[in-house]
């Protein structure tokens, strides 16, 4: 009798949670079977705080770097300097960036240098000299100056004494015409100048063309606070669209 009961307590428990009559107790370590049971939850949406009205409310002007600009974005007469940032004080700036950077964003180094990297994959069967003979033809077709190379896996043997590491150049265009334009706003965008293409071989062998990723998108709708004139963002647009182009065209092998 006590028997009997007790196995229809069971079966009834079973149907309950779903599982066999004779279902064993889940070992330690072995999957938990209710939690095939459970909705999945949605991920979390990240959403960072707008501290644009905290601000514009602040008293910022006058402020020492990293809390505020010169709030002269263009200069009185062309290629006029700013003065030096302080070591210090561009270490206390990146400073208050990495929480950000390595706690909410989740980025590591290699992260970043992705980020402001723009990379195209060379398509199978073409070349590394067809590659740069492709980057060449197209940029003289596009008006661009071809101004220099370095081929830096050779420095890489002859200097090092490596000879395992791929092959790795680095070759230099110019729009002289924009890049003078640029100079006149903002002598240190020189940093940048000449626009720069690596080409390189990977660790699986694979061929990959990438620049600086400048994109004028990304400060959409701050161009006059910036003195950035329409005159030259259409120029620095064509810049970054021509070496587009022109990495395209490398990775393609268009001879």
């Amino acid at each position: 009798m006590h028997t009997t009961l007790l196995r229809s307590l069971l079966s009834i428990l079973a149907c309950l949670f779903m599982l066999p009559a004779q279902a064993q107790v889940t070992p330690p370590g072995a999957p938990n079977p209710y939690l095939q049971l459970l909705p999945i939850p949605a991920p979390p949406v990240l959403i960072l705080p707008d501290l644009s009205a905290l601000t514009n409310s602040l008293p910022l002007a006058g402020m020492p770097i990293p809390f505020i600009g010169t709030l002269q974005a263009t200069p009185t007469r062309p290629y006029t300097m700013r003065a030096g940032i302080p070591q210090q004080t561009k270490r206390q700036m990146m400073q208050m960036m990495m929480p950000i950077m390595s706690n909410v964003m989740r980025m590591s180094m290699p992260d970043a240098m992705s980020w402001f990297a723009h990379k195209v994959k060379v398509k199978k069967g073409v070349s590394f000299e067809e590659v740069v003979d492709s980057m060449k033809l197209r940029a003289n077709k596009l008006n661009f100056k071809y101004v220099g190379s370095n081929l830096m896996y050779k420095d890489f043997q002859a200097v090092l004494g490596d000879m395992s590491a791929p092959r790795i150049e680095v070759h230099s265009f110019c729009d002289i015409a924009v890049g003078r334009d640029l100079l006149k706003i903002s002598p240190e965008f020189l940093v940048f100048l000449p626009c720069r293409i690596g080409i390189m071989e990977d660790a699986n062998k694979e061929i990959w063309v990438m620049m600086l990723d400048w994109n004028l998108d990304w400060v959409g709708g701050y161009e006059n606070q910036m003195g950035i004139t329409p005159e030259l963002s259409r120029g620095a647009i064509d810049i970054r669209n021509k070496m587009e182009d022109i990495m395209v065209a490398g990775a393609n092998g268009e001879l």
